[in-house]
This record gives C-alpha cells, sequence and structure tokens, in this order.
C-alpha cells in the first residue's frame, strides 16, 4: 500500500503558474457571436452548467480589453455565492470563451499539482465552508483573488493526485452519461407529447390523405382525421377540453415551521425551492416526520415551484417533507406522465403570469391552473401513449436514482482519499 503522508499543505498560489481574476466585460461590449463569455452562473461544483441565454465578445473587443481566454486545464472559481469557491476543471476543449471578473481562473503549475485534484480539493465540503468563512462586503459577499491564493492545499505526490482525480473522474463519467441518456429520453418523449397532444400531427396528416410519419397503423387508426371547433380553436374530433386542474391533482406544500421536530428519530429533510433547484436536501431544514403520508416526498415525484421562477422537476433526491410554494403534482384523470409533460407545456405561460406580478416573488394562483385549458385525447390513445412514453419516463427516473447514488458515493469517498483515510494500492497510481 502507498503512504499517504503530505508533501506538505501549500499555499495554491505557490503551486500555480497564475491565478488572475476573469475580465470586466459591461453589457455594451457584449454581442451576439465572437467569444463566449462564461459567467459565474455557468461554474458548477465540478461542472459547467448552462444558465440562460449565452453571451459572447468580439474578436475585437477581445483584443481592445485585453482578455484572458480560457484554456483546457485552467480551473475556474467561482468568488461569489452559491456555493463561494466552487469548481470547474476545463478539462475538455471549449469553443473559444473568456470569464467575467467574480470568476478566477487558476493555471496549476503541472509538475506540482493536477488540476483536477484541486478542483475536487476546492469542492470538498470542508474546503467550500472555509471559504464561506473567509468572504468578505455587506451587500455582495465574496472571497478575494489574494485569500484564495492564499488557501493551503494538501498534495500528494503527483501519481497519487492522479489516481485520486481518475477515481472520482470515473464516478463523474457515469453520472454525466446517465445524465445525458436522461435528456435524450425527456426530449424524446417531449416530442412525441408535442406533436401528438398539442399540433396534433397525425391527425393534420391523416386529413391531408397521408401516413402520419414513423407510426404503425395500429397506432394511427386511433387519431381521428378531422377536427372540431372548441373554445381553444380546431381539435381532434371527439377529443374533450379539460382544465389542468382536471388533469392533474396540484397539493401544495405545508409551513414547516409549524412541525417542529419533537423525536430525533423521526425528521424529514424540508424540500424547498432551493433543495429542488439543486435536486438534493444537503443543508435542508428538517421538519416532524409525523407528517399526512401525502405531503412526503418521494423518488419519482412531480414537483411544481409555483413561485420565484417557476419550475417543474422530477425528484429523486430522496424522501423530504414537501414545503409551502411547492406543488406535488399527481396524474388525476390521466397517467403522471401526461401530468408532468402538460404541466411543463403551461410553464412558459405560467412564468409570464409570474413575472407580471408586482411582488417581488412573482408567483401564480390556483385559478391560472383552471384557466389553463388543452385538448383531452381519448381514453384508448392515452393507454397506447402510454407503451411508448411511460417506459421511457420510468427509465428516466430510474436513471436519475443510479445517478443520485453514484453522486452520494463520489461525495462520500472525496473526503476519504484526500484525508488519507482511504488508501490506494501501488497498482493503481496513475503514471
Amino acid at each position: 500500500m502507498t503512504s499517504y503522508k503530505y508533501i506538505d499543505f501549500v499555499r495554491l498560489e505557490d503551486l500555480c503558474q497564475s491565478i488572475k481574476d476573469g475580465d470586466w466585460i459591461e453589457t455594451k461590449d457584449q454581442c451576439s457571436t465572437g467569444y463566449r463569455l462564461l459567467q459565474i452562473g455557468n461554474i458548477g461544483v465540478g461542472s459547467f452548467r448552462e444558465s440562460g441565454k449565452a453571451r459572447f465578445v468580439s474578436s475585437e473587443t477581445f483584443q481592445r480589453l485585453n482578455c484572458t481566454k480560457i484554456e483546457k486545464g485552467n480551473v475556474l472559481v467561482a468568488r461569489m455565492p452559491d456555493p463561494t469557491g466552487r469548481a470547474w476543471c476545463v478539462d475538455t476543449d471549449i469553443p473559444d470563451s473568456i470569464t467575467s471578473v467574480d470568476v478566477a481562473i487558476i493555471k496549476v503549475d503541472k509538475s506540482l499539482l493536477d488540476a483536477k485534484y484541486l478542483s475536487y480539493f476546492l469542492n470538498e465540503k470542508k474546503t467550500l465552508k472555509l471559504i464561506a468563512s473567509l468572504q468578505t462586503g455587506t451587500t455582495r459577499q465574496r472571497i478575494k483573488r489574494s485569500d484564495l491564493a492564499d488557501l493551503e492545499i494538501s498534495v500528494y505526490h503527483l501519481p497519487i493526485q492522479k489516481t485520486i482525480s481518475n477515481i472520482l473522474g470515473n464516478l463523474d463519467e457515469k453520472i454525466a452519461a446517465n445524465n445525458k441518456l436522461s435528456k435524450t429520453l425527456e426530449d424524446i418523449a417531449k416530442t412525441i407529447f408535442k406533436s401528438w397532444f398539442i399540433d396534433f400531427d397525425p391527425v393534420k396528416a391523416k386529413m391531408a390523405g397521408e401516413k402520419p410519419v414513423g407510426m404503425d397503423d395500429a397506432t394511427a387508426a386511433l387519431f381521428s382525421d378531422a377536427m372540431e371547433e372548441s373554445e381553444l380553436g380546431f381539435i381532434p374530433k371527439g377529443w374533450e377540453v379539460k382544465p389542468l386542474d382536471e388533469v392533474a391533482d396540484y397539493l401544495n406544500g405545508l409551513a414547516m415551521q409549524k412541525f417542529p421536530v419533537t423525536d430525533e428519530m423521526n425528521v424529514l429533510p424540508v424540500i424547498k425551492i432551493a433543495q429542488l433547484r439543486a435536486g438534493n436536501t444537503l443543508d435542508a431544514d428538517i421538519a416532524s416526520g409525523l407528517l399526512d403520508s401525502k405531503f412526503i416526498i418521494k423518488d419519482g415525484d412531480i414537483l411544481f415551484s409555483w413561485s420565484g421562477t417557476l419550475e417543474v422537476e422530477l425528484w429523486c433526491g430522496g424522501p423530504g417533507a414537501l414545503n409551502q410554494h411547492l406543488f406535488k403534482v399527481t396524474g388525476k384523470t390521466l397517467p403522471d406522465w401526461f401530468a408532468y409533460f402538460a404541466t411543463r407545456y403551461f410553464l412558459p405561460t405560467f412564468r409570464q403570469i409570474a413575472s407580471g406580478k408586482a411582488t417581488t416573488m412573482g408567483h401564480i394562483q390556483r385559478g391560472h391552473l383552471t384557466e389553463a385549458r388543452m385538448a383531452i385525447p381519448t381514453d384508448e390513445l392515452i393507454r397506447r401513449a402510454t407503451t411508448i412514453i411511460g417506459p421511457s419516463h420510468a427509465l428516466k427516473i430510474l436513471l436519475m436514482q443510479e445517478s443520485k447514488k453514484l453522486s452520494d458515493f463520489r461525495d462520500s469517498l472525496l473526503p476519504r482519499l484526500i484525508s488519507g483515510e482511504l488508501q490506494i494500492p501501488e497498482e493503481m497510481l496513475a503514471s
């Protein structure tokens, strides 16, 4: 077995070629093409995350402002919440990019420090907690670049660093593959849902004397070959118009402060909007587990945050208590998968309603669920669609559950590998 003695606790700056901030880019400097501007919201905990519309600067602006181009192997560190100090190692080729001033760009000395190891070290909970304690500022807290440079890094011999990175990286690759497949399944199911139940493509094809694309005869026979007028305009003949709250049940959560913990052995993490966004219950408040079972969330449940940014997500973060400002959505007259895609279809409308509110945190009301109306197909067609969309929806949930388990395992390994509690056999060492 390899000895896990540290070379030393070394200042981060002494292990790097450079630590610099990103560029100060004003709105007037931005355009629609050129160098991608990676903003602080794009920096996730160990990953890149897409967040809204991409922004760019032109080649001319890049030269004029003497911007720093992001390179493969750089570690980008967010100097502001949430959490402060989260890091992403750019370990793949990316389009020409720069980053914003509140993101530190670290170029490691490759003879002393593995970039991926640094990223994992910075994203470890104890490190993030330490960085949070170093934040300064009143209105907008951030860590100074100088304080980041002064962080002490526990450094092993390079082969051990690389082996730790490989072990954790393999888990991350599996999680990424699961997430990619999960998204593909979602996209396929969403496409079918929209084509069949929103755009009525099979009906329109039959009206034109054509066979619906990619559909067997038995399924095609379940679609009408005519439309009829309704309050929504023309819909397939024989379909009904129903409000969204008849399609699904929308159960609002509870004010969990009214359910204090009285038995430390019977508690549940409180699932709020923050937990929904994160997909886990880390740092969640706790409440009594003695709740009506309908308010207890389980994997596979559909959650809809009806205030703030408004999101509709499948939950796979483990059991929890449903907090107010969240709906648990379950199919009422139709399957859960239909309730999920139907609610997501109306999400842009709901967000527009919420954005028009005078309050700082916009929201929708139950009446808006009644006002959202859609055409509902025949029972036979729903049963047929369930044999097609249902399995992909179920597989997506399984993939999300597996990714959550892998993520939890990675997070349990990370501090044990870095601290030396888990030792690596000699034959596993990276060359």
